[in-house]
C-alpha cells in the first residue's frame, strides 16, 4: 500500500493547481523571499535551513560575472568601491540628495539618479536592485514547481515616493519579474502579525504602531483596524537611517578610542571595522559586553564594549527615530497610551538598547515575537498568496496612504489640493476647472506635492498640456482633472474638457525622489507657515477675483456699451480704472474696498444686459406659446 500526501482542509492548493506568489523583502542591506505553502508563510532557503537571508551586495569585478550575496560580501574589505551594498538608499533619488557618507564614484548629473562607476562600467542602483531581486526569484524557482510563480509582492519603505517607488517596479521588471503590487513594509508586517484578527477578537477599534529600524532604512506607521478594515493613518520615515549608521557610530566611537580622527583612517580600514563593529554588535544582543580587538592604521587597541556604552554611542539615531514616532502620532491625532501594542520589525530591533529607548519611550514592552528579519517577507508572502488564488477567507482589507498633499496650480500661483496627506490608496479625486480669459482653448496643468499654499514653495512633478477646448466666455468651459493613486502608489492625472470628451493625461514619474530631508522640510513648513500661507492665499484669490471681474467687464463693455448713458460708462470705467491700479498692491483691504465701490456699478450692468438678453429672447413670443 502507497501513501498519499494529504493536508488539513483549506491548508493546500486545489488539486493540481499550483500557482505562488512571491513575498520580496529588498532590503537595504539584506533581503529575503517567502511563499505560502500547505496554507503556512515561510521563507525560503538557500541551501541550508538557516540560510535565509541574501546580503544585498552585488559585486563587480574587473572580469568575469558580477556575484550577489554573500559571496560579493566578501569582497568588501579588499575592494569597497567595486562592492555595492545599500544601494536602495540610492533608488530614486539625485546626485544631490545623497548627502550620506558612502565609498562610491558616482557619475551623472546633479538632477538624476546617479550611477556607481565600477571596473565594468557605470551601474545604476536599478541593476544593482535588480540583480539582488533576480537571485532572490531564482531561489524560489528552484524551491517551487516549474512555471508555478505568477508574480511577486515587493515591499518598499512606507515613506517611499513616486519615483522611488518606480525604480523599485523597473528593478523587477529588469529582473523578470511581475510585480503583482508593491506593498509598505511597515503593512506587512501588520499582516504577518494577523493583527486584523486581533482587532474582529475585540470587537473595538485597535491602534498600533509598526516600528520599523532595518539596515539601512527606518519607517513609523500608525495602523486603525476595526471589523477587517486595515488603515494606515499616518506614516513617517527616513530612507537614510538604520543599521548601517549604527555600525558607523560604533566604528568611529573605537577610532576615538585610539585618539585618531576618522577622516585619517583609510577606506580598507573603515570597511573592515565596520564589519568587526556589527559583529560586536549583534553579540550584544545576548551578552552584556564584548571584548574588541582592532587594528587601525597600525595601531592595535583592546578593550570592552558594553551595552550601556552602545546606549550612549546609539543616542543620535535613537533620538531621531523617536522625533519621527512623536511626528507621526500628532499626524494620527493620537497619544503613545491610545496606542494597544508597539511592534518591533527589521533586525536592528534585536538590539537590547533600541528596545530599552522604545520601551520607555511608550511606556509599554514593545511586541517582538516574530523573526523581525523575517516578518515583512512573511506578510509580502501572505498578500501575495491573496491576490494569486482570490483567497476569499481573508477578507483583510489594506488601506495604505500617501505622505504628502497632491494637487494643481491654479491661477495666482496658488494649489488646489485634490488628495490631501495621509488619504488612503488606492484613491481617485475629480475636480471641475474653469478657463480664465474669453476663447481659452487650452491650458496647462501642473501637478505639485507639499502642505503649502503656493506652488513656489511646494515640489513640481510634472506638467502636461490640454487643448482643444471649445472657444468660450471665460468660466464657461468645464475642465474635469482627475488624481488616482493605484494600490502601488503610482500617480495618474488626467484632465478632460466635459463638452468635446476631449482628454489628455501623464503619469508622474519623477527623474529622482525627495530626500529626508526635503519630506521633513515640506512637512514642518506646513505647519510654520500656516498662519502666513492662509493669508497669502487670502490676498491671491482674492486679486485673481478681482481680475476676473475687470476682464468680464471689459468685454462686455465692448459687447453691450448702447445699454449705458455717457455717464454711467465713465463711472463705470473711472471704478474698474481704480480697482485694476489696487491689483498693483498688496493691499488687500484697498482691493476690497474697491471691489465693494465697484460692486452698485457692475450689478447695475449686469441688470440690464440680462433684462436685454430676456426681452430678446421673448420677441415674438405670445402668452399662448407658454
Amino acid at each position: 500500500m502507497s501513501l498519499m500526501q494529504i493536508a488539513e482542509p483549506n491548508q493546500s492548493a486545489q488539486p493540481h493547481q499550483h500557482r505562488f506568489g512571491l513575498g520580496i523583502d529588498l532590503g537595504t542591506t539584506r533581503s529575503l523571499v517567502a511563499v505560502v505553502r500547505s496554507g503556512k508563510a515561510q521563507v525560503l532557503e538557500a541551501g541550508a535551513a538557516s540560510d535565509t537571508l541574501l546580503p544585498s551586495v552585488v559585486y563587480y569585478p574587473a572580469t568575469g560575472n558580477p556575484s550577489v550575496g554573500y559571496d560579493a560580501l566578501a569582497h568588501l574589505a579588499d575592494d569597497p568601491k567595486n562592492t555595492i551594498v545599500s544601494a536602495k538608499r540610492f533608488m530614486g533619488r539625485s546626485q544631490a540628495d545623497i548627502k550620506f557618507s558612502h565609498p562610491y564614484e558616482l557619475s551623472g548629473s546633479t538632477d538624476d539618479m546617479p550611477a556607481f562607476v565600477t571596473a565594468q562600467g557605470e551601474v545604476s542602483p536599478v541593476e544593482v536592485s535588480a540583480r539582488i531581486l533576480a537571485a532572490l526569484e531564482q531561489r524560489a524557482a528552484s524551491a517551487l514547481p516549474a512555471d508555478s510563480i505568477e508574480g511577486a509582492v515587493i515591499t518598499v519603505p512606507a515613506y517611499f515616493d513616486e519615483a522611488q517607488r518606480q525604480a523599485t517596479k523597473d528593478a523587477a521588471q529588469a529582473a523578470g519579474i511581475n510585480v503583482l503590487r508593491l506593498l509598505n513594509e511597515p503593512t506587512a508586517a501588520a499582516v504577518a502579525y494577523g493583527l486584523d484578527q486581533s482587532s474582529e477578537d475585540n470587537n473595538r477599534e485597535s491602534y498600533y504602531l509598526i516600528y520599523d529600524l532595518g539596515g539601512g532604512t527606518f519607517d513609523v506607521s500608525i495602523l486603525k483596524l476595526n471589523d477587517g478594515v486595515f488603515e494606515v493613518l499616518a506614516t513617517g520615515g527616513n530612507s537614510a537611517l538604520g543599521g548601517d549608521d549604527i555600525d558607523r557610530l560604533i566604528t568611529n566611537w573605537i577610532i576615538k578610542q585610539l585618539n585618531i580622527d576618522p577622516k585619517d583612517v583609510s577606506l580598507h580600514d573603515k570597511s573592515v571595522l565596520a564589519q568587526q563593529a556589527k559583529a560586536y554588535k549583534q553579540a550584544l544582543t545576548d551578552a552584556e559586553q564584548v571584548n574588541i580587538s582592532v587594528t587601525v592604521n597600525g595601531q592595535s587597541y583592546q578593550g570592552v564594549l558594553s551595552r550601556e556604552d552602545i546606549l550612549a554611542i546609539v543616542e543620535p539615531v535613537s533620538r531621531r527615530t523617536l522625533s519621527v514616532c512623536e511626528q507621526v502620532l500628532r499626524d494620527a491625532k493620537l497619544t503613545a497610551k491610545e496606542l494597544d501594542e508597539v511592534i518591533l520589525v527589521g533586525g536592528s530591533t534585536r538590539m537590547p538598547a533600541i528596545q530599552q529607548v522604545v520601551t520607555e519611550f511608550f511606556a509599554k514592552q514593545p511586541l517582538c515575537r516574530l523573526n523581525p528579519d523575517e516578518v515583512v517577507a512573511l506578510g509580502a508572502a501572505q498578500t501575495a498568496h491573496q491576490l494569486v488564488n482570490g483567497d476569499s477567507d481573508n477578507n483583510l482589507l489594506l488601506l495604505d496612504v500617501t505622505p504628502l498633499s497632491l494637487g494643481l496650480e491654479t491661477m495666482g500661483g496658488l494649489v488646489e489640493v485634490l488628495i490631501p496627506r495621509n488619504t488612503p490608496i488606492p484613491v481617485k479625486k475629480r475636480q471641475v476647472f474653469t478657463t480664465y480669459q474669453d476663447g481659452q482653448t487650452g491650458m496647462v496643468i501642473h501637478v505639485v506635492q507639499g502642505e503649502r499654499e503656493t506652488v513656489e514653495n511646494c515640489r513640481s512633478l510634472g506638467r502636461f498640456e490640454l487643448y482643444g477646448i471649445p472657444p468660450m466666455k471665460a468660466g464657461f468651459a468645464r475642465i474635469e482633472v482627475t488624481f488616482s493613486i493605484d494600490a502601488n502608489g503610482q500617480l495618474t492625472v488626467s484632465a478632460q474638457e466635459t463638452t468635446t470628451k476631449t482628454e489628455s493625461k501623464i503619469e508622474i514619474v519623477p527623474s529622482y525622489g525627495l530626500s529626508d530631508e526635503q519630506k521633513e522640510q515640506l512637512l514642518v513648513a506646513g505647519f510654520k507657515h500656516a498662519e502666513e500661507d492662509k493669508n497669502a492665499r487670502s490676498l491671491i484669490e482674492t486679486k485673481v477675483e478681482a481680475e476676473r471681474e475687470v476682464l468680464a467687464l471689459e468685454s462686455a463693455l465692448n459687447e453691450f456699451a448702447a445699454l449705458l448713458s455717457s455717464d454711467e460708462q465713465h463711472a463705470l470705467a473711472e471704478h474698474i480704472q481704480a480697482l485694476r491700479s489696487a491689483l498693483g498692491t498688496n493691499d488687500l483691504a484697498l482691493i476690497e474696498a474697491q471691489q465693494a465701490q465697484l460692486k452698485p456699478h457692475s450689478d447695475a450692468f449686469a441688470a440690464r444686459i440680462m433684462n436685454q438678453s430676456v426681452k430678446t429672447s421673448m420677441a415674438g413670443t405670445s402668452a399662448q406659446d407658454w
